[in-house]
């Protein structure tokens, strides 16, 4: 990209020399209108569709939170200037360095320092409803949400089946693999014509997407899938996914998989972001849809690492074994 800089002098003699050869009735005469500015054009693939493709980063809202904070109360994500934005997200960094940072691993905290601060795009994620916070749970999803809290408490690590999928690096579930955490925040988009693929940098999970005209109908209730079954098609320049058929075992935020349904709209802001926008939609866990929305940047810079997870990886034996040994140390101690 060319960069451009001005000379105070060079200015100065050419804001003269304009003023000497403008009449005085020119002078006196109004300004002529600015053009507005023009419309961001969407570049195009070759069969015409609008081009996504390519490395996109979310780790610039790493931290970001996805309801509105108390300090924002009765605020608008448009209202939270610059400067509170990069205070807030300074804060943020810095609790979490706290919490984690120990004298001997501080150089392996790396990550927690790598978003940049004056790149965030917003304070919070959720756009509706305006009060910035996940609406209420039916009475469904209250029970939903007990059940699941008193698995996640009688866990343990007994048997691999203990622990979460993504501790057995099975998948992180959608649209948690979008979103952004304290690493792995990359994730890449290629297209052909009439298919679009999204590969997330978390366990290398890859969604790939028909796009028609007329959306194809999902298949039958008894197919299944983690990240569910996504159709798309275009509303003009932005890509629309509806998103169905999921798993009780991975579906967000216990939401139910027989009638939750999740609205994407990916829209090309500028040449490097691209506009995500997630509607929630499930009359049976929430009283009302809801939406949350952030920006993605392409950043070639950082393109999907490695991720070296797989349901037998060391991490997952570590934990089994190290329950093992507590207990085993248990015993002996409490051994008459």
């Amino acid at each position: 990209m060319t960069s451009l800089s001005f000379h105070p002098v060079r200015l100065f003699v050419a804001g003269a020399f304009a003023a000497a050869w403008l009449s005085p009735a020119m002078l006196a005469g109004q300004s002529q209108p600015v053009a507005p500015k023009a419309a961001y054009k969407v570049p195009r693939t070759p069969w015409g569709d609008p081009d996504f493709q390519g490395n996109y980063t979310n780790l610039y809202e790493s931290g970001t939170p996805l309801e509105r904070p108390q300090q924002f109360d009765g605020r608008k994500l448009g209202d939270i200037t610059p400067d509170e934005l990069k205070a807030f997200k300074k804060k943020i960094q810095d609790d979490t360095i706290q919490r984690f940072e120990t004298p001997f691993d501080a150089p392996s905290n790396w990550w927690q320092v790598a978003y940049k601060l004056d790149d965030s795009a917003q304070a919070w994620m959720i756009t509706d409803p305006e009060d910035g916070h996940v609406p209420a749970l039916t009475p469904e999803g209250q029970a939903r949400a007990r059940s699941a809290r008193q698995t996640i408490y009688a866990g343990g690590s007994d048997s691999w089946e203990d622990r979460s999928l993504y501790d057995r690096c099975i998948t992180r579930g959608f649209p948690t693999s979008g979103m952004p955490t304290i690493y792995g925040n990359s994730s890449r988009i290629v297209q052909g014509s009439g298919y679009i693929a999204i590969q997330y940098e978390m366990i290398h999970e890859t969604r790939v997407i028909p796009i028609d005209k007329t959306p194809r109908p999902h298949p039958g209730r008894n197919i299944r899938l983690d990240m569910g079954d996504s159709r798309g098609h275009w509303e003009g320049d932005t890509l629309v996914v509806e998103t169905t058929n999921f798993t009780a075992r991975s579906v967000y935020r216990n939401a139910n998989p027989d009638t939750l349904k999740i609205t994407e709209r990916f829209t090309r802001i500028s040449p490097n972001k691209l506009r995500w926008s997630v509607t929630l939609d499930d009359p049976k866990t929430w009283t009302k849809p809801w939406t949350f929305s952030m920006p993605l940047t392409m950043n070639d810079a950082e393109p999907i690492q490695l991720y070296e997870c797989h349901e037998g990886n060391y991490g997952l034996r570590n934990i089994l074994s190290a329950a093992r040994a507590e207990e085993r140390a248990l015993a002996a101690a409490t051994k008459p």
